[in-house]
């Protein structure tokens, strides 16, 4: 069989070296160890492209360029790590009972077999470049370094830079490769969860070992697993770029530190807490970059936006976005506030935390170690001759009084509220001890959003509902009535998993002179409701339901977070 060549043969015989370079060759391969492809190149005898296309041209076996592959982690968890790092291989893809695997050396027939026995799959050998396969194994098993526990804190680099500095890691992980893998390894993760559209990485350690995963598009998605023994070191690395106190591991602790990578500026806000394994760590990643500054980009049906325009375009009155925790509320106002920016408004918002700095706006940060809370600090705006105010949140009585007094003095105001649904809003201020004139004449409109993910645009496809499907149900629809809807099959742009990004599905409430009557008289959230619904109103389950008709979403995603949303 040709596969079963030796390198060394098939590169003599394709007069890339000739016999005197190969036993030279063998013999410094001998005396050093590591493959006889990688001792050839450092002899300057052949290039690594020289090899990838002898075994691609004389062989037949598939060359794979590793820059351009994301690996699955379904993919990635069936082959041992140890395997992995044994053979210099890397599993890139499955196709029912075939695993393809990236190699530097194909033509290594125990490793096929060591994979083959490992993971009861037949094996599809492809050459791959020896330097992009390390490099990929380092960015998903953590530096080679980390894994065999070789070294001390002393040489780990957790204590370089000053603290207080902006860390550029474009170059920190050129200058430290080799003498800081703590700083590569953190370095790593960050990048991928850059480059990944990550909002969030959870550093979580377990009995055993320390397990990474990044919030994408809402759901959590493990990146990689790490020795126990790295721990230690990787959250002292953090905390010094943070600077947190490194000796303090029993209470809680929170950080920023601002990075650049990739060109760009990224706000990183660091939260640690104590387990019985040791500290978890927490990083929000805020990618100014990512920030959507457009009504057009938030994801707005044609009426929804119009009827959100109406309401953004009055001179006074409270406009509150209403949602859970990460629901988009604070990029819905962001996007707001670029809409109506111009040079003769006064803007200023107070914020916990300022999540983006924004063009020609006043922003303020809440500090209540200080004193500066979101009360004290509106008292403070009110002073200031505002045009517009946006408040971050209304989480007390106090500042929803404040808030509502400014709205109904000439000032526009802009905030956000917990709660399930637009109507549920009135209910909840009402709760919180305003009175219902108050809310009546404050209040302008509601807008009560939730995220779901978005469909991949390159692997997208339309399927019939079947017959039997939950969603018939949610839907409205009977078991005989034909419905197209779409879904993603996963591809290598949405990492396999059919979705690419988010969206925001909307209910979008005005406050008219019919729903303030009813406020004024105390009525139900149903009369609210139905009169709402009267004039238009889309619920967020009917705009979920529009939006994965069109194949923005799917049925299933607006199930998830809006089938208590009843309408």
């Amino acid at each position: 069989m040709p596969r079963k060549k030796q390198l060394g043969e098939v590169l003599k015989e394709s007069n890339l070296i000739t016999e005197e370079q190969l036993q030279e060759a063998l013999r410094v391969q001998k005396q050093t160890g590591g493959r006889l492809g990688q001792v050839l190149v450092n002899l300057g005898y052949v290039t690594e492209q020289d090899i990838l296309n002898v075994l691609e041209f004389q062989l037949g076996i598939e060359q794979v360029d590793l820059k351009e592959r994301e690996i699955s982690p379904d993919v990635q968890e069936l082959v041992p790590e140890a395997l992995v790092r044994r053979y210099q291989l890397l599993p890139v893809a499955r196709d029912g009972n075939v695993l393809k695997i990236a190699m530097a050396d194909p033509l290594n027939v125990i490793a096929i077999d060591d994979v083959r026995m490992a993971t009861g799959l037949e094996v599809q050998p492809l050459v791959a470049s020896e330097t992009d396969i390390n490099q990929l194994i380092d960015d998903l098993y953590g530096p080679r370094e980390l894994v065999d526990n070789n070294f001390d804190f002393a040489r780990t680099g957790a204590e370089t830079a000053a603290a207080g500095e902006t860390f550029n890691l474009d170059e920190f992980s050129q200058e430290l490769a080799d003498e800081a893998p703590v700083v590569r390894l953190v370095n790593s993760i960050l990048n991928q969860a850059v480059q990944k559209k990550a909002s969030d990485i959870h550093i979580e350690p377990q009995k055993e070992k320390v397990r990474v995963r990044l919030r994408i598009d809402g759901l959590l998605r493990k990146l990689m697993e790490l020795p126990k023994q790295v721990h230690p070191f990787l959250v002292a690395r953090i905390k010094i770029m943070a600077q947190m106190d490194i000796a303090e591991k029993r209470l809680p602790q929170d950080g920023r530190v601002q990075v650049r990578m990739q060109n760009r500026e990224i706000d990183l806000r660091i939260s640690t807490l104590p387990t019985v394994f040791g500290e978890k760590v927490v990083l929000r990643i805020l990618d100014k970059s990512q920030v959507l500054l457009s009504l057009g980009k938030l994801g707005f049906l044609p009426d929804q936006q119009k009827r959100f325009e109406g309401i953004i375009r009055s001179s006074h009155g409270m406009i509150l976005v209403t949602g859970p925790t990460g629901s988009g509320k604070t990029t819905t106002l962001y996007a707001t506030l670029n809409e109506i920016n111009t040079p003769d408004k006064n803007i200023i918002t107070i914020e916990d935390p300022v999540e983006y700095v924004l063009k020609d706006i006043n922003q303020i940060q809440v500090n209540v170690k200080s004193g500066l809370t979101f009360a004290t600090g509106l008292r403070s705006i009110l002073r200031q001759d505002p045009d517009v105010i946006m408040v971050g949140e209304i989480r007390d009585r106090e500042t929803a009084e404040i808030a509502v007094r400014a709205a109904t003095t000439g000032h526009l105001v802009l905030s956000t509220l917990h709660t399930n649904d637009a109507v549920g809003t009135v209910t909840r201020l009402i709760d919180m001890g305003i009175e219902p004139y108050l809310v009546a004449s404050s209040v302008v409109g509601i807008v009560a959003q939730r995220l779901v993910r978005r469909i991949c645009p390159r692997c997208r496809t339309a399927y019939r509902l079947d017959r039997d499907d939950p969603a018939r149900a949610f839907m409205g629809l009977d078991a005989a009535e034909p419905v197209q809807l779409y879904k993603g099959k996963g591809c290598r742009y949405c990492d396999h998993t059919g979705f690419k990004g988010r969206l925001a599905i909307q209910e979008v409430l005005p406050i008219t002179k019919a729903l303030r009557d009813l406020i004024n008289k105390k009525d139900s959230g149903n009369g609210l409701h139905d009169t709402a619904k009267a004039q238009g109103m889309a619920t967020l389950k009917e705009d979920g339901i529009e939006k994965a008709r069109q194949g923005l979403t799917t049925i299933h995603e607006v199930m998830r977070v809006a089938y208590m949303d009843e309408s």
